[in-house]
């Protein structure tokens, strides 16, 4: 789940960014759409421990006061139940704290934006027919996935994909595809085309999302405070209990 804040100076968009859609934990500050400072933890669920704290220390540290600030963008997923449910529930308090307003963007389209815009670092060829196919890990061989132009237009929408050797072989066939994020290992390991283009090491971070939210910003593309809800994708599914006072007793 990412986060953006945007300053009320109009000389100045300043953002937060907040991610929890994943097992990482990462906030950012930009302006303008470009990072400032950032603090991440990538050791697990922490989101509701640091995540405020990482707010507060980059707000005070970068001397930004929340009467500053001109909105917030939240990821709208998929991805954690529960770290969505933290990121948006964050994101709305600030906005009615602030009386500003809510940004929703899909942490898949950033990871292909941020891949995109650094194309040359990652080696892909230089083929306008580029797909990027970024991967969020789900359960077992699942990912939550979409493809993305070159031009970071979605081409297929989101979906939960269960990943085969035949998967995105009508894509393979034809145009080079990119695939990246935390579930494109478990593509690795199944899809050989020569056309697959594996980037190791993309996670879903707030680092990412700067451009995206900024332009959103700039042209006023906002959700509904009071009624948005995370895209889960999939229904939420809790898991049994190991505690003995939740068992039943015989």
């Amino acid at each position: 789940m990412i986060i953006y804040i945007f300053a009320k100076n109009k000389k100045m968009s300043y953002i937060i960014n907040i991610e929890s859609s994943t097992e990482i934990c990462s906030v950012s500050l930009s302006e303008k759409g470009k990072i400032v400072d950032f603090k991440e933890n990538k050791e697990g669920r922490n989101h509701a421990r640091l995540m405020a704290v990482y707010i507060q220390n980059l707000m005070t540290k970068n001397n930004i006061d929340y009467k500053l600030l001109d909105g917030v963008a939240v990821s709208k997923g998929p991805g954690s139940y529960t770290g969505l449910r933290i990121g948006v529930s964050i994101a709305k308090g600030l906005c009615y704290a602030q009386d500003i307003p809510l940004i929703a963007i899909s942490p898949l389209q950033a990871m292909s934006d941020y891949v995109r815009l650094n194309k040359s670092k990652f080696n892909l060829p230089d083929n306008n027919k580029l797909i990027y196919a970024p991967m969020i890990d789900a359960r077992r061989m699942e990912v939550y996935t979409a493809s993305y132009d070159i031009n970071n237009k979605e081409i297929k929408p989101v979906c939960a994909k269960v990943l085969d050797k035949d998967s995105f072989k009508e894509e393979l066939e034809k145009y080079p595809v990119a695939f990246f994020g935390n579930g494109s290992e478990k593509a690795k390991k199944v899809i050989t085309n020569p056309n697959a283009f594996f980037i190791p090491d993309i996670i879903c971070s707030s680092r990412f999302m700067n451009n995206l939210s900024y332009q959103s910003f700039i042209a006023k593309q906002f959700v509904d405070v009071a009624y948005f809800e995370p895209f889960y994708l999939k229904n939420f599914i809790a898991g049994i209990s190991k505690k003995n006072i939740l068992r039943p007793q015989v």
